[in-house]
């Protein structure tokens, strides 16, 4: 039986650092960081830790919003949503994920992107 990706990132705890560092990077990035400017980011890292740990196959703690309903009124567009992918792609890397692993999780993101950016 292969491990999910939840697994090989190492569970909660290791998707939390990559989180962490994934929003240094989004809130450094002026094509982006506009979107948590009253955002609170204690609880936004939390809720992203456990809703990227579910999407990796891990335990489904996720209780938020759909990705519509979460993103809906925001005006977000294509660079908006490439620019996270590029960030959540460098802090995988950042944290030793394989080009592989990485490609895999991107893949999961990807199925999302209509729904984020309300299409």
């Amino acid at each position: 039986m292969s491990q999910s990706l939840y697994e090989k990132f190492g569970g909660e705890e290791s998707i939390s650092k990559v989180v962490d560092y994934f929003y240094d990077l989004v809130l450094k990035d002026e094509t982006v960081r506009q979107f948590f400017e009253h955002t609170d980011m204690e609880k936004q890292r939390s809720h992203q830790t456990k809703f990227i740990s579910f999407a990796l196959g891990g335990p489904n703690q996720y209780s938020g919003k759909s990705m519509a309903k979460a993103h809906e009124g925001m005006n977000l567009q294509e660079d908006h949503f490439q620019a996270i992918v590029h960030h959540l792609h460098d802090a995988l890397a950042h944290f030793g994920i394989s080009e592989g692993d990485i490609d895999e999780a991107l893949t999961k993101v990807a199925t999302l992107k209509d729904d984020i950016l309300n299409k």
